[in-house]
């Protein structure tokens, strides 16, 4: 089976490379409906050599990674006899509901079908063209390796058709994961007949310690910001350790002014919580480390969050209190991703805590069953 389906996934680079041009046509259609004056919804729905090569490279790692199927987690002899096992399995039907991000389609379809589940797409309307092109693809690298199109479904239907079907559906599905809004999350959640994976909003939050080289923080702020505006582990909130000179804020003030960054010095509650996913940030001064662990795990969305600083009973402290999926010390959140961890390609970032946290990889998309076996045995 393993087998099988990493010639799936090679067939899948296959047609990338052949359909490239293709795929790039269709993407600029989509994007020629989009706004540019939503530079976030832009960035998530453009494509380019770069980001088709980026799918490759999340392939051929996918593919290089063992089958995560039939790990015996637990074993057991019993003494009467009775050989008790736990081992891992799939899922089954797993449904993505997500928006923008046409590189989804590839990477939650190759993580689904290298983890043994069958998958369900349901992409927004804004990346209908490059949705359909890159499910064609999928779907003729199924049918080179003799796999039926059932393992890869594409749902093309409105959001009203989509609320029906997540209440009937056709099929019987055992894990959905939405990618969106809190009101399309909570919507998934009060409806679905089966588990739900959120994979929720970023907030990431980096506190400055007074023991920080304030040249390295300068930089990990700056980058973790702009790199990438769009991303869910983007820097958003910046707390800064009270006896740190005012002169550290005021060369970060200038460089986000360059940056074309809005900064915000005087947050309100609800600023507090929100994910920007644009050219916005909080800077803040905060008495001490126990108040930022405090605002973090009131504002933050149980993302990512980082110390900078070389203090490290602090740094302890810091990375046990703080209530995220992914905790850093002197480095960029920006690297909570599936890639960035090795992992080849993720379905999607949790931000819950069961059934995982963080990014959903191979290891992350199956579930267990207990195999006993006996000769007549009665208890």
């Amino acid at each position: 089976m393993e087998n099988s389906i990493n010639l799936v996934l090679n067939e899948m680079i296959s047609q990338l490379e052949a359909n490239r041009k293709q795929l790039l046509e269709l993407n600029a259609l989509d994007i020629s409906k989009c706004s540019k004056e939503d530079k976030s919804l832009y960035d998530r729905l453009s494509l380019d050599d770069t980001k088709i090569d980026g799918m490759i490279s999340s392939l051929r790692q996918i593919i290089e990674k063992p089958s995560p199927l039939d790990k015996t987690l637990y074993s057991f002899e019993h003494d009467n006899g009775i050989t008790i096992a736990n081992r891992t399995v799939p899922f089954g039907t797993i449904m993505i509901i997500y928006e923008s991000r046409p590189d989804v389609t590839v990477e939650a379809t190759a993580t689904a079908l290298k983890s043994g589940n069958k998958i369900i797409l349901k992409g927004g309307k804004e990346a209908i063209n490059s949705n359909l092109c890159l499910h064609a693809c999928w779907l003729r690298a199924l049918s080179s390796v003799g796999f039926d199109s059932s393992q890869i479904r594409y749902l093309n239907i409105d959001r009203k058709t989509l609320q029906d079907y997540l209440k009937t559906p056709d099929t019987t599905i055992d894990l959905i994961i939405p990618r969106g809004g809190e009101k399309l999350i909570a919507y998934v959640k009060s409806v679905a007949q089966c588990p739900v994976l959120v994979s929720g909003r970023g907030n990431s939050f980096v506190y400055v310690s007074e023991t920080a080289d304030l040249a390295m923080a300068k930089r990990i702020i700056i980058e973790s910001k702009i790199s990438k505006i769009s991303a869910c582990n983007a820097l958003d909130k910046v707390l800064i350790n009270a006896h740190i000179p005012n002169s550290f804020i005021a060369e970060l003030r200038s460089e986000f002014v360059k940056l074309n960054v809005e900064i915000i010095e005087s947050p309100t509650d609800s600023v507090w919580k929100e994910e920007f996913l644009e050219r916005k940030i909080v800077l803040s001064k905060v008495s001490d480390l126990q108040i930022a662990i405090q605002m973090i795990n009131k504002y933050s969305g149980g993302h990512s969050a980082c110390i900078i600083g070389h203090n490290e009973e602090e740094v302890g402290l810091f990375m046990r209190e703080v209530d995220c999926a992914a905790v850093y010390h002197n480095a960029s959140t920006r690297f909570t991703d599936g890639y960035q961890f090795g992992l080849g390609a993720e379905m999607a970032i949790s931000t819950e805590k069961l059934h995982h946290r963080g990014p959903l990889g191979l290891e992350e998309l199956v579930t267990n069953k207990w195999y006993i076996k006996g000769n007549g045995q009665t208890r």
